[in-house]
């Protein structure tokens, strides 16, 4: 089974829960997570507890909620979608007449056949969420109204996993976990950081690997109160995966400046692997990137997805179901990322060792017959192309931008390179 099929299974378990910012369901979440990733530890912050200017909020668990007619019929179900229930509502019970009940029902009217998801996280309130066709047929009368939920003292709930390398540089990859039932922004995010986790496992690195789980917003805000200091020492590059499972485009929403590493590693990957991809500047942020690049803050990361959020049709509606994502838009964003991976790995400054140009052919990197007409091939053009710029000046990166080779197709060239005893890291 391909590794993107894997992915949409996970993602496919993941769909159905109904979780929110704090809650049952984003514990049920990370147990199912701890079953892939042996590494997962569970965090619990009490709610009322400082975190920069926010405060963890109290804890929300839906059990129940629909609207009936007075004839017993319902008209939504809680249980049939959970985006029917305004998140975090409060709890009700009570009969109301329709204008008094379309006052607390929240549709998309430009997309009239869609649910859209509505929370009030920091506001007290009770609210429904329907089509915009369900509520233009409803008829004059009274409806029974019942959330069975709480909202009290509790705990925000985050997951952890570091896989340890050689160095405690830290390569950083957040995604959240706080979304109901929408694939594209929510369940492809873990199921791609899941696998990712695995894939690091399994191969040699250097450096450290750290995957967070996260409510969005108040999560990263959360895990960055109490982790900041380490993070902004340790952290080389950093990744925040959200909206990672279609297969219409790639998106690279930059940090602040565009300019740090992650940057410029996801940027110089999308250009070979899918020219086309789509480029956003942070005045177009909406997702974790505003808390981890924010001034103060400003850790070397941006934000990875296929479709961006707000760009594509589906988001933060019912439409966002598990047709809108697929095992091969979820393999193309893991490709993305492991070469993303593979490129900081080798991501150094390297200096060829002897003046002039090294003799490659008693090598076996360099033709042995020479004659008019006949082109270097493409390898050997690349290996000398890298000579030329391996000055202890230029990262691998910086190479790759400047020859125009893929930097994850140069790897081969460093190790062949180092092989033959040519080439030194400069640190």
């Amino acid at each position: 089974m391909s590794t993107g099929q894997k992915m949409y299974d996970l993602a496919t378990r993941l769909y159905p829960i109904c979780r929110s910012i704090t809650g049952d369901g984003v514990r049920q979440t990370l147990a199912i997570l701890k079953e892939y990733i042996p590494e997962l530890e569970v965090h619990e912050v009490p709610s009322g507890t400082k975190v920069f200017d926010w405060t963890v909020p109290k804890e929300w668990n839906i059990r129940d909620a629909y609207i009936e007619d007075e004839a017993g019929n319902r008209i939504i179900d809680f249980k049939e979608h959970n985006l029917h229930v305004v998140g975090y509502s409060l709890p009700m019970d009570e009969w109301m007449e329709l204008d008094a009940l379309k006052e607390i029902i929240y549709t998309q009217p430009d997309q009239p056949d869609v649910i859209p998801y509505v929370t009030s996280y920091y506001k007290e309130r009770s609210g429904f969420c329907m089509t915009q066709k369900q509520k233009d047929s409803l008829k004059p009368g009274k409806y029974h109204c019942v959330i069975d939920s709480t909202l009290e003292s509790g705990h925000l709930t985050y997951g952890e996993a570091v896989i340890p390398g050689e160095s405690n540089q830290e390569i950083f990859l957040s995604t959240y976990i706080c979304h109901p039932s929408m694939a594209n922004n929510e369940c492809s995010g873990p199921a791609l950081a899941t696998y990712l986790a695995d894939w690091v496992r399994t191969h040699n690195h250097k450096y450290t690997y750290r995957f967070i789980f996260i409510p969005e917003t108040i999560g990263a805000i959360t895990y960055l109160s109490s982790h900041l200091p380490y993070m902004k020492e340790h952290v080389l590059a950093g990744f925040n995966l959200t909206c990672v499972g279609d297969n219409r485009t790639y998106s690279h929403m930059s940090s602040r400046y565009g300019d740090n590493l992650a940057d410029i590693t996801l940027r110089n990957v999308l250009q070979y692997h899918y020219p086309n991809y789509d480029e956003y500047d942070f005045l177009e942020r909406g997702s974790d990137e505003r808390q981890f690049t924010a001034p103060g803050v400003d850790l070397p990361m941006c934000t990875f997805s296929r479709s961006l959020f707000h760009k594509y049709p589906e988001y933060h509606t019912s439409a966002d179901d598990l047709s809108i994502i697929s095992p091969e838009g979820l393999q193309g964003s893991f490709d993305v990322l492991t070469q993303c991976f593979r490129v900081l790995e080798y991501n150094k400054k390297y200096r060829i060792n002897v003046l002039c140009e090294p003799q490659l052919g008693p090598r076996g990197l360099y033709p042995s017959i020479s004659q008019k007409g006949a082109a270097l091939t493409d390898e050997v053009r690349k290996i000398t192309d890298f000579i030329a710029y391996a000055d202890g000046r230029n990262t691998l990166i910086d190479i790759s931008n400047r020859i125009h080779f893929p930097a994850v197709d140069l790897i081969d060239t460093v190790e062949k390179l180092t092989a033959a005893g040519l080439l030194d890291i400069v640190e």
